[in-house]
């Protein structure tokens, strides 16, 4: 009976322990990542990830390079005023690897529709942030999008982290298709 009650205690111990408000995922470690970064460098736990900081002028000028030479693409809130920019479009559209707008409860759609601006775009709660990946013509429809949310909408350095090891998890997986 002591060893059952000794059991139950520290099985509580562990259970109380644990914050229902945070939510580890396994750590990505596949193949090394460069991502271009069009804002503000985010803090991750990967080591295997490159961010290098670029312009959206600088994507723009040179889409093909842009798509061979690195994985993805984020853009971060300090940028979405521009980046909504009808001129950019064709950017996101020509781009043949995903780009992703973090913290953007607008997800894609101000940034990828002509006459749609960050300000009108409808929001949704609980995404955090988007994923982008135009493929082919309208007809074609092969456009894929995904969408990461907070573990119970909770926003901590541990949820927000998750939501990054998510989205090099998909990046890979794009690679790899």
């Amino acid at each position: 009976m002591k060893k059952i009650m000794s059991f139950i205690i520290v099985l509580t111990f562990i259970l109380g322990a644990c914050n229902k408000d945070e939510v580890k995922s396994e750590i990505y470690n596949s193949r090394d990542l460069s991502i271009i970064v069009i804002g503000d460098i985010p803090e991750v736990i990967e080591e295997n990830i490159t961010f290098t900081q670029k312009s959206l002028e600088d994507i723009a000028g040179d889409v093909k390079n842009t798509s061979n030479e690195f994985d993805a693409v984020f853009i971060t809130p300090v940028q979405f005023a521009e980046a909504d920019d009808d001129k950019y479009v064709e950017t996101y559209q020509g781009l043949t690897i995903p780009t992703f707008f973090i913290e953007s409860p607008k997800r894609h759609l101000p940034f990828v529709n002509e006459n749609l601006t960050y300000e009108t775009a409808p929001g949704i709660d609980g995404v955090y942030a988007t994923g982008y990946l135009h493929g082919g013509t309208e007809e074609e429809n092969n456009t894929d999008v995904w969408q990461y949310g907070l573990y119970n909408d909770v926003k901590n350095e541990v949820n927000i982290k998750d939501v990054y090891t998510r989205i090099f998890k998909t990046i890979n997986d794009q690679v790899h298709k």
